[in-house]
């Protein structure tokens, strides 16, 4: 199916693939955040994952191995921001702009000797009958695992949060941790739990993009990703079904871009390669004029048992 000389089929195959890494990285954070934490060290927890990673997967040539590393490498990471925000009690905004410094400074440092070399790959599932269904077989259901584990993914955590006793402490705690920590439940260990899953997914994500979007390793390679998941979380009002349509949108305005200048539209390149992060930047506008959304209502406040 061809519009514009664009082949949708391939268009939303290809979204797909691009919307992973940052959906991975949101949905963590929104997980992070509803338990009241705001930790704006994503990008630095992206960019660790996607050398720590690829390093594995270059040295073992298996990539699931380079998967299951970075979701260490990011959940040890978010340890340290975990420590000093919740132990130490240290300012979060200002951690979290630290770990992202700590995370570019330190994948540049380990990563440059793996410059120039091609990491093996994830191969297509197709899922059977599904994958032969004309037009959405191909678009849909002929992906890599992690494409189908970041769907997964969210459904389990929108199932959790809204269904579960598991995701009615998370809830309370992000939502007055007074109360919570009233209620007897443990505000720092949840809160704790919560950002080693956001560095997991993160970590996760930053793979996805050294070992499958783009097979190989490059300092700075994430470009900003982590930030973008920031946004999508605000976008999404902290709603992980949400998250996935923002994630998806970005991931489509980002490989339209690509095939715009591909067939040579008459647009400067410049603003086709600023579409997408302008585009997030109108929502994110709109939602604040118009949108009603309520975050969390600890989010970001420093919690003291002894409070």
């Amino acid at each position: 199916m061809v519009i514009f000389g664009i082949d949708l089929v391939l268009l939303i195959s290809a979204l797909m693939i691009s919307a992973t890494p940052v959906l991975l990285a949101a949905i963590g954070e929104a997980v992070v955040e509803k338990s009241g934490v705001l930790n704006l060290g994503v990008e630095g927890m992206m960019i660790t994952g996607a050398v720590i990673g690829f390093i594995f997967a270059v040295n073992t040539q298996t990539p699931i191995y380079g998967f299951i590393s970075a979701a260490i490498a990011g959940a040890l990471l978010s340890v340290l921001f975990a420590v000093l925000t919740q132990y130490i009690m240290s300012n979060q905004v200002a951690t979290g702009l630290g770990l992202t410094m700590v995370g570019l400074g330190l994948s540049a440092l380990i990563g440059k000797p793996y410059e120039g070399i091609k990491s093996p790959t994830l191969s297509k599932i197709e899922i059977p009958i599904l994958s032969d269904i004309p037009i959405l077989g191909p678009m849909i259901f002929s992906h890599d695992a992690i494409v189908y584990f970041s769907v997964i993914l969210v459904a389990t955590v929108a199932f959790v949060i809204s269904k579960t006793r598991i995701g009615l402490v998370l809830r309370a705690v992000g939502e007055n941790q007074e109360a919570a920590h009233a209620l007897g439940y443990k505000v720092v260990r949840i809160r704790f739990l919560a950002i080693m899953f956001g560095g997991a997914t993160a970590g996760i994500g930053g793979a996805y993009i050294s070992l499958a979007r783009v097979p190989q390793w490059t300092e700075g390679m994430t470009a900003g990703a982590g930030w973008i998941a920031l946004a999508l979380v605000v976008f999404a009002s902290w709603k992980p079904w949400r998250v996935l349509l923002g994630a998806y949108l970005f991931g489509g305005i980002t490989v339209l871009q690509l095939n715009l200048q591909a067939i040579g539209v008459a647009i400067p390149v410049e603003i086709l390669s600023m579409s997408p992060y302008l585009v997030t930047i109108v929502v994110l506008v709109g939602i604040s004029l118009f949108g009603h959304h309520t975050a969390p209502g600890s989010l970001a406040r420093p919690f003291h048992a002894s409070q």
